[in-house]
């Protein structure tokens, strides 16, 4: 009897653990038959030198009392106890089928649920583990790049490599998730590298430096820490010290989570870094129009000026190789804000938005510093706009990892100049095609918002548009689930012809767009709706198709007349003297007849003497001259209220007004 009552208070102490920090016990088996694992308190070196700009600075941690953590990733079966609609997504995409598999398409709030769920259920204090908690305990005692040395085994690479999945629905892309399989580490932990990313219970911030007991993250951030990496990605991303993120409302096929048991400590959280330079000393001040100071009677000219800058630092997301793939906004306080993204190369999971601002009444454009980085996705790409109101929205993609093969779309506000935004939101959350935002939004004259979005991965194959007709709480595409068009003339079909469209609003409500590639008789196809989007008619244009590192734009300006901006090989336009003069490179048409004819006024550049410029990004240097300009670039443009438009590449701005345009360029002397 004695022995009997011995023991029912042994299995007391050890299941009411998280009110006892002298936990001996090695493990024990809750309620779903999850293996709960002990971890010993004590101290490691959190971080790497070598690695990612996240990852530092190495500093030490101290981890003050033990902790259980799953042997496992949370299964379909377990998780299920708690949701039994998840099991509808088992098999989603081809992932995750059987019991046993990690579960996945969870995102962290349902993560969060699911272990109050269970605390409620055991009385029992379970919760995701802080970053620390994970990273201490996947390294078991180890300082190498895994717990397994500084290679990681065959064993545990699924997929190892970068993986364009969904958009190539390639069969080699999905890969079991069931858990256990590969060896434990020391501390009988399995699957902390690879198999699917975990996620912790920190926001994602920088780290801090000096010595740290029981850090638990920063105050607040837009991103959930992610750990351990998974399948579908390349090695270095499963690393012990490497960190990744996303929204807490993301779900993929990438990412699953382990749950931990112990109180949470009561540490305090890291309070935020300061704003980046941006977003500091915005001026909210909105000028009157008196100062604005550009005559719109006078030919204006200015450029090309660099508004690409390095830092002093050159890591990620501050500034890296390849920057590229601008949106330039006027914001309604008179600064230019102009986002792009800054990656090593264009399908990294490195890849992040930075800005630079041009505040209002100065000419320099301020050095490069972030804007929107989610850790270890591919943000590809962006999209600014700014509404009647004064309001600054931000769009961009969201990978599931790298590529843009796999966006979800996000849009962001901000009401006081780009200063503070909003809290990403998944506008268009599922990971696929037509999510990939371009510079050229635009309210229609009804009212709705139209973001255009790549529906390809390749250098043609047509744009889809992202529709909201409620101020952006709630979007639409109307293309999505439709066929692939056929872009030849004539044809009808559910999306834009050609990629990187850009498009305008005519004044009978029809919409007119222009894109790169899907070519109509040789010329850039053009695209024409009547019902916002819904379906296109296409014929082809008067202008000469684009190529790579080439993206054109098209605005109504405040005049009145549509401007087109784009590339070509032999530019045909009159100078001051009436001659015919042919030249290469940027050039600017006008239309005053809602788009039935153009006239290709000049070349966008200084008239001056041959001189080498520096277009960055896919351009690289090139000579202007009055008859050579950029030969090409990503281009964003935006005008402001004193009818200056500012038109930028992938390095360059230029800046002019439509008196420039109206005025023939110099005859040769």
């Amino acid at each position: 009897m004695k022995n009997c009552i011995l023991s029912v208070c042994l299995l007391a102490v050890i299941f009411a653990w998280p009110q006892h920090r002298g936990l001996s016990e090695d493990s024990f088996t809750n309620s779903l038959g999850m293996h709960m694992v002990r971890i010993p308190s004590g101290s490691f070196v959190m971080g790497s030198a070598d690695g990612d700009w996240d990852e530092r600075p190495e500093h030490a941690v101290t981890l003050s009392g033990a902790f259980l953590l799953g042997a496992t990733e949370v299964t379909n079966s377990q998780y299920e106890q708690f949701d039994p609609s998840h099991r509808r997504l088992r098999g989603k995409l081809g992932f995750s089928k059987d019991d046993d598999e990690a579960a996945v398409f969870v995102s962290w709030n349902q993560a969060v649920a699911f272990c109050n769920w269970l605390s409620g259920k055991e009385g029992k204090a379970y919760r995701l583990p802080t970053e620390a908690e994970w990273e201490y305990a996947c390294r078991a005692g180890t300082a190498t790049k895994y717990n397994t040395g500084d290679t990681l085994p065959e064993p545990f690479l699924r997929n190892p490599g970068i993986s364009w999945f969904p958009a190539e629905r390639t069969g080699k892309d999905v890969v079991p998730l069931h858990v256990g399989r590969e060896p434990a580490n020391a501390w009988g932990l399995h699957d902390m590298h690879g198999n699917v990313e975990e996620w912790c219970l920190d926001w994602f911030g920088p780290y801090a430096a000096g010595k740290q007991a029981d850090p638990v993250g920063p105050t607040d951030g837009d991103f959930r820490v992610t750990r351990g990496g998974s399948h579908s990605t390349t090695p270095e991303f499963l690393r012990s010290a490497n960190r990744s993120g996303t929204l807490p409302d993301d779900k993929s096929w990438l990412i699953g989570f382990r749950i931990a048991l112990a109180e949470l400590p009561a540490t305090i959280p890291l309070q935020n870094l300061p704003a980046s330079l941006n977003a500091r000393n915005v001026m909210q001040e909105i000028p009157v129009p008196a100062a604005r100071g550009v005559d719109s009677g006078r030919p204006y000219f200015e450029g090309p000026r660099q508004y690409v800058n390095q830092p002093p630092g050159e890591d990620c997301p501050v500034f890296n190789r390849h920057n590229h793939c601008p949106a330039i906004v006027n914001c309604a306080n008179g600064d230019l804000l102009a986002i792009w993204y800054t990656c090593k190369t264009e399908p990294g999971r490195e890849l992040g938005i930075v800005a630079s601002r041009l505040p209002f009444g100065q000419n320099q454009w301020q050095v490069a510093s972030p804007f929107w980085d989610a850790p270890d996705r591919n943000d590809h790409a962006s999209a600014l706009w700014i509404d009647d109101k004064g309001m600054l929205y931000h769009f961009n993609g969201l990978s599931a990892a790298a590529t843009w093969g796999s966006l979800a779309t996000i849009m962001r506000t901000s009401s006081d100049h780009g200063a503070t935004w909003s809290k990403a939101r998944l506008i268009m959350p599922e990971h696929g095609l037509h999510h990939m935002p371009i510079e050229s939004v635009i309210r229609t004259r009804e009212g709705a918002i139209l973001v255009p979005c790549d529906a390809v991965t390749e250098g043609e194959g047509g744009s889809a548009v992202l529709v909201s007709r409620d101020e952006g709480r709630t979007w639409v595409d109307p293309g999505e689930g439709r066929a692939k068009p056929d872009f030849s003339a004539g044809a009808k079909g559910a999306w834009i012809a050609g990629i990187h469209a850009t498009f305008v609003q005519l004044t009978d409500g029809s919409l007119l767009a222009l894109g790169r590639g899907n070519n109509i008789d040789g010329r850039m196809p053009q695209s024409t709706s009547s019902d916002l989007g819904e379906n296109w008619t296409y014929s082809a244009s008067p202008f000469p198709p684009v190529g790579g590192g080439q993206r054109p734009v098209l605005i109504r300006l405040r005049e009145g007349p549509i401007l087109f901006c784009s590339f070509g090989s032999e530019v045909r336009f009159l100078d001051a003297a009436g001659m015919q003069r042919v030249g290469s490179g940027l050039f600017a048409a006008l239309s005053i007849d809602e788009g039935k004819s153009w006239e290709i006024r000049r070349l966008i550049t200084d008239d001056g003497p041959s001189h080498e410029v520096d277009g960055g990004g896919n351009t690289g240097k090139f000579t202007m001259s009055a008859i050579s300009a950029e030969p090409r670039g990503y281009l964003s443009i935006c005008q402001s209220i004193d009818g200056v438009i500012h038109l930028i590449s992938s390095k360059q701005h230029y800046a002019f007004n439509l008196a420039w345009l109206r005025t023939p360029p110099p005859a040769p002397r």
